[in-house]
């Protein structure tokens, strides 16, 4: 009788432990899926608005060949020069430029640029707020990202002061990060909002051009004064419980890269004074190699990640070919189109392009969008993402379920990708935006894609 009583209180006890084990490895399953859940909860862009800048600002290419042949600094070289560079970058006649550059010569001081900064953060801030029905005292996040101006205070200080945002607003402030900015300043507040519950975010993404311009004679520093135009985005991300219902988009997948460890890409684009004190940024002739190299390699990180199994193994057998048996082999470039169906490149001008698109093997319709951006906007830095992205919703082009590539690049050389799911209708965005007065007349010439 009392070895079935010592049985029995082991049984009970044995059921005791075994109902404990189970009690806490629910426990801990159901606090690991919490955690998982709060560090990487889905981050959704609600919505976006580009500025439209005034027709004041305009600038035809004829009008600005007229103006640069006033400036006295100027010799007829660096003139024959800067002709020969606008009339090839693919910019058309509506671009845009900072009152600050049509003074003869151009006004580049601290107060212009400050202007400038209230022309295009303003408008376009609000216009983000009106699309969503937001305050600013909603706004939990703030990025503001341009590259060559650095006030004090800061770019987002300004837009703290001017909307009365609240106190606990956690703002950045990112500079020196060239084209690349605005979608390294995604990643970012992505990290953030990982850390943040039911928050939002907004990024503001420009580049001021009023301090900017270059008053030397070298070539190399004179290609910059051709390039950029005048333009802004405003972005909104949330990760708030019904922030699925009312966006646009769902972030997938980011992904950052950079070879600034290669000289050859470090000095590739560089700010520097001339021999005579005058500050501009150096482009030297090796950068679209060095820009290739840093794509290419972005691409095989990228791919690793984000194709299907069968594209990966395509890849790794002809590595594997090359390396074994014929050296001559071509290497196989993945069908990225396999995976998404609308590309972002930012419009950096037609040789980075068209080189973009030779390495992915793309078709002209791919790159339709952002040489069009590149034409009715020119390169407005890292902000011209959005302008794209614009096009192809004005168009239409994006149906809920497509994914949507954004590729940054900047200077260092610097890249990120960004991969969207489309999770709501896009419809309507033809008759606002940017491209509500011209998106008719679109494309106007067709595209090349270099390949």
């Amino acid at each position: 009788m009392e070895a079935f009583s010592i049985i029995l209180n082991n049984h009970h006890d044995n059921q005791f432990i075994l109902y404990a084990l189970l009690t806490l490895s629910t426990f801990l399953l159901f606090s690991i899926i919490q955690l998982y859940i709060s560090k990487y909860q889905p981050v959704y862009l609600v919505n976006f608005s580009c500025l439209k800048p005034p027709d004041y600002c305009r600038v035809p290419i004829a009008v600005y060949l007229e103006h640069i042949r006033e400036f006295d600094f100027l010799d007829q070289t660096s003139v024959d020069f800067m002709s020969k560079i606008i009339t090839s970058s693919g910019q058309g006649d509506e671009t845009y430029y900072p009152p600050a550059l049509f003074y003869i010569p151009p006004v580049p001081t601290d107060r212009e640029a400050v202007e400038e900064v209230h022309m295009v953060l303003f408008p376009v801030f609000e216009d983000l707020l009106l699309k969503t029905n937001l305050e600013p005292h909603d706004i939990d996040i703030l990025i503001v990202n341009c590259s060559g101006f650095c006030p004090a205070p800061s770019l987002s200080s300004i837009i703290v002061n001017k909307y009365n945002m609240k106190e606990d607003i956690k703002s950045y402030t990112l500079t020196g990060m060239g084209c690349s900015a605005s979608a390294i300043a995604i990643d970012m507040a992505r990290n953030i909002l990982n850390t943040l519950r039911n928050s939002n975010a907004v990024v503001l993404s420009t580049e001021i051009l009023s301090t900017g311009w270059y008053q030397g004679k070298e070539k190399e520093k004179l290609i910059i004064n051709c390039m950029f135009r005048m333009g802004s985005a405003a972005v909104l991300l949330s990760n708030k419980k019904n922030a699925r219902k009312q966006s646009k988009y769902k972030l997938l997948y980011s992904l950052r890269t950079q070879t600034a460890s290669d000289d050859k890409a470090y000095y590739s684009a560089m700010r520097e004074e001339d021999s005579k004190g005058f500050t501009g940024v150096t482009v030297k002739k090796e950068s679209l190699q060095a820009f290739a190299e840093t794509v290419r390699s972005h691409l095989v990180s990228l791919g690793s990640s984000i194709l299907p199994l069968v594209e990966k193994l395509r890849y790794v057998k002809c590595v594997l070919r090359k390396s074994m048996i014929n050296k001559s082999t071509e290497i196989y470039v993945p069908d990225f189109k396999s995976v998404v169906q609308h590309f972002c490149f930012p419009t950096t001008g037609k040789p980075m392009l068209r080189k973009v698109g030779k390495e992915l093997k793309l078709e002209e319709k791919d790159m339709e969008a952002s040489f069009m951006t590149l034409h009715r906007f020119g390169n407005q830095s890292s902000s011209s993402l959005w302008y794209v992205l614009a096009y192809m919703e004005a168009k239409e082009n994006v149906k809920k379920g497509d994914k949507v590539w954004q590729l940054g690049l900047g200077s260092g050389y610097k890249c990120i990708s960004l991969l969207w799911e489309c999770v709501g209708p896009i419809i309507g965005e033809a008759h606002s935006g940017p491209w509500a007065d011209c998106i008719s007349r679109y494309p106007i010439v067709p595209p090349s894609s270099g390949t």
